[in-house]
């Protein structure tokens, strides 16, 4: 038997077994992925706080998650990547894995109230727009992000450390691409039948203690929007939370088929797919869903890449790149509303010339 004794005891997690051409090529798609979370999220952090015309509680709140983002992705992320490399096994210390656990946890608890706050700030933007300044004024929008930081930090301390007092007997094989609570729960020995029903109360009062709220201010929202006459208006007050119901309706469904289920034991392989679509899929979206579906940040980039192509004035190479880029962003935004549609890019720049053709579905 192995008992809880931290400095004995090593969790060796599974990931992706099969041949080394299938690892490697995980490894790709989960590198150019972590890549572009990474980046775009950073470039949503970076014109948020450079830009005055983003310096709105909405804006506020999304470099908050974009933050998180990072952080969680960044979490989880690298060390599968280097279990993908790894002939054998990833092996992790125990208080790495408590650590992982613990960090990736309450970041998705802050994400889930900030998803919330959101919802209540496009109800009031929508539903009360005339006192929008006075309700969501910034001291309040900075005490809503600190008491939703500490609380998802605070609220993770006990289902981590309860988890990690198991004495784990049978195996410490993870059967998974990180330090899983439910596959951790599976390897040990004794009877966690009681503390699985804790966790599962605390997973349902998390995730609908944030959806609730949303779901309210979204019934006053969708109510409001169908009261204006004219269709540009209704489009136009539709458009301001577009975005964030998009990747609400994203993060709450995939974390409602993980989380919220009495048996936090079983399904491995489901557990897995549905952890892919959080950790990897969904940060991995959320650039394109706040960029592309938002017009005055598509605004800001446009005018951020002019700004840029002005700097460099009489420096060809930048010049044309700063260029290309401006034209892709047009041709971009003037391309989502279109389903399913063959897009065929030509970039010139200077002398070089590239052509990309690729097929996106865009389903945003």
């Amino acid at each position: 038997m192995v008992g809880n004794h931290s400095g004995l005891i090593k969790f060796y997690i599974e990931g992706f077994p099969g041949s080394p051409e299938f690892r490697y090529t995980l490894f790709a798609i989960f590198f150019f992925s972590f890549f572009v979370t990474l980046m775009g999220n950073v470039v949503i952090i970076v014109i948020v706080c450079a830009d005055r015309r983003l310096h709105s509680p909405m804006y506020f709140f999304l470099g908050h998650l974009s933050i998180l983002d990072i952080l969680i992705t960044y979490t989880i992320i690298p060390p599968m990547l280097a279990g993908l490399l790894m002939s054998e096994v990833l092996s992790m210390s125990f208080s790495a894995c408590v650590t992982q656990l613990f960090l990736y946890l309450s970041f998705g608890t802050v994400e889930l109230v900030l998803l919330g706050t959101m919802a209540v700030d496009r109800y009031v933007a929508v539903c009360n727009p005339l006192r929008y300044n006075i309700i969501m004024n910034n001291q309040v929008c900075l005490w809503v992000v600190i008491l939703a930081w500490v609380f998802g930090f605070l609220f993770e301390i006990w289902p981590v450390y309860a988890t990690f007092q198991l004495s784990f007997c049978r195996s410490t094989l993870v059967s998974h691409f990180y330090c899983e609570r439910g596959l951790l729960l599976k390897l040990s020995c004794d009877d966690t039948l009681f503390l699985e029903f804790i966790l599962f109360l605390m997973a349902v009062f998390v995730l609908f203690g944030s959806l609730l709220p949303t779901v309210i201010s979204y019934t006053y929202i969708i109510s409001t929007i169908l009261k204006i006459p004219s269709a540009s208006g209704r489009r136009k007050a539709f458009s301001t939370c577009a975005s964030h119901f998009i990747y609400v309706v994203i993060g709450y469904g995939t974390c409602l088929f993980l989380y919220v289920k009495p048996k936090q034991t079983e399904a491995v392989e489901y557990n897995k797919t549905v952890s892919l679509l959080i950790l990897v899929v969904t940060p991995f979206l959320t650039p394109f869903i706040f960029t592309l579906r938002n017009d005055k940040v598509k605004e800001v980039l446009r005018d951020g890449m002019k700004r840029y192509c002005h700097l460099f004035h009489g420096k060809p190479f930048a010049k044309d790149i700063s260029m290309a880029i401006v034209y892709i962003l047009d041709f971009w935004s003037k391309l989502v509303p279109h389903r399913n549609r063959q897009v065929v890019i030509l970039l010139s720049l200077g002398k070089f010339k590239a052509k990309l053709v690729g097929m996106f579905f865009l389903g945003i």
